[in-house]
């Protein structure tokens, strides 16, 4: 087996416009989520989420592009830009023959499904743009990085609700792990903050109208944001061959089913996911410092979460970090994944621990250290990152300081 590392990250969200700004944000323990700003809002009873704000497509693409890029494809190759440069590889050759794509998401172009759906319903319209299809569906922001980047090799889209980042970044894993390909472009993007889009979550009634509290006993749900966040995976001596700068190792990873509810999680299922990574990476419970926890602030996962970590981890439990940084940039759903681990990055390098904010009191059931409200400095050399998805979809990430 290959060892794998990250040698590029791309990142923009509520928080930032980069990966430099978004850590900068985590580490003030800064708060991205505030009203939203779109048509019909003040129809909506859920009007907070954690939205991108000052991001100008239109400078970015031309008419053409536009026609092809919803929301959360033009978020996917701002971040890959960022990503790609950061790294320094040029996909060109054999390389480029190799290499691809593999991207979360969970709602594909649900701006451009929402603003189609106004046009033939609400006014009345009876034909809609011929590149409608192209622009919504799920592969279309991998399908744009491919075409973009001259990657030719293995490129899809995985779409598991919650864990759709995880899971795709685990996917460009085992590929480069394995010798399949050299490098991967992976993470994941969403953007679902439009009216169709809050509106069909808020039958759900998970989500908040005043903030993300994770962990906190007074927590009433969770709060939507969107963004993307791009890596590029890379097998450790073709990065060291080139002489890229290695951020972290991705070291292991798991998945699990619950196979149990459709919407309630299972602390099983959380646990054999958890205790699969660290197998999966060769490590010891002990070793691990930190956790990027799911942590979406409603009543029935932070608790579950917290029951599966004290599971698996035993007495070191109380001695690990675990925090959920949704409570700063929302939960970006099939991309929470991916922006969630530039945290796991900045624990690893910088020795940052990104905080919980919005904590206010104390869960006994949730009676771990969640770093409440402020960012804590401390060495670490082994992080992971859980997802845990509507469907039961568990899958978790272990990295390790390079």
């Amino acid at each position: 087996m290959k060892r794998v590392v990250i040698t590029g990250a791309g990142t923009i969200n509520a928080l930032g416009h980069s990966v430099a700004d978004t850590m900068t944000a985590l580490a003030e323990g800064r708060c991205g989520i505030g009203p939203l700003v779109f048509r019909d809002v003040e129809r909506l009873s859920i009007q907070i989420g954690a939205q991108v704000r000052g991001f100008e497509a239109d400078g970015r693409y031309n008419r053409q592009q536009m026609s092809l890029y919803d929301r959360f494809t033009q978020f996917t190759l701002a971040a890959a830009a960022e990503a790609i440069t950061q790294s320094g590889i040029m996909f060109s050759g054999e390389l480029a023959a190799k290499s691809g794509v593999v991207l979360g998401t969970a709602g594909g172009g649900v701006s451009t499904w929402d603003d189609n759906y106004r046009s033939v319903y609400e006014e009345g319209k009876n034909r809609v743009h011929p590149l409608v299809v192209p622009k919504l569906m799920n592969n279309a922001a991998a399908s744009h990085v491919s075409m973009e980047y001259n990657l030719k090799g293995p490129s899809f889209t995985v779409s598991t609700a919650c864990a759709s980042s995880n899971h795709a970044m685990a996917q460009a894993f085992q590929m480069v792990r394995t010798g399949l390909a050299p490098a991967m472009v992976t993470g994941g993007s969403e953007s679902m903050l439009c009216f169709g889009g809050v509106k069909a979550w808020e039958g759900l009634r998970v989500m908040s109208k005043d903030a993300c509290r994770p962990f906190s006993a007074n927590r009433n749900g969770m709060v939507q944001g969107e963004g993307a966040g791009i890596f590029v995976f890379e097998e450790y001596e073709h990065a060291r061959g080139r002489g890229a700068e290695i951020l972290c190792e991705v070291a292991g990873f798991a998945m699990s089913s619950d196979a149990t509810d459709i919407v309630m999680p299972s602390k099983n299922g959380a646990a054999r996911a958890i205790a699969g990574a660290l197998s999966d990476a060769q490590l010891n419970p002990e070793d691990v410092g930190y956790i990027n926890a799911h942590g979406t602030g409603t009543a029935a996962n932070d608790k579950t979460e917290c029951a599966a970590v004290a599971d698996v981890f035993g007495q070191h439990a109380d001695k690990l970090m675990i925090s959920s940084t949704k409570s700063m940039h929302g939960h970006l759903i099939g991309g929470t994944g991916a922006v969630e681990l530039l945290a796991c990055i900045m624990a690893l390098r910088d020795g940052v621990i990104a905080p919980t904010i919005g904590y206010e009191e104390a869960d006994p059931e949730c009676a771990l250290d969640v770093v409440p409200n402020e960012a804590r400095y401390a060495k670490v050399n082994v992080v992971l990152s859980n997802a845990f998805a509507f469907g039961g979809m568990n899958a978790v990430l272990a990295l390790r300081k390079v």
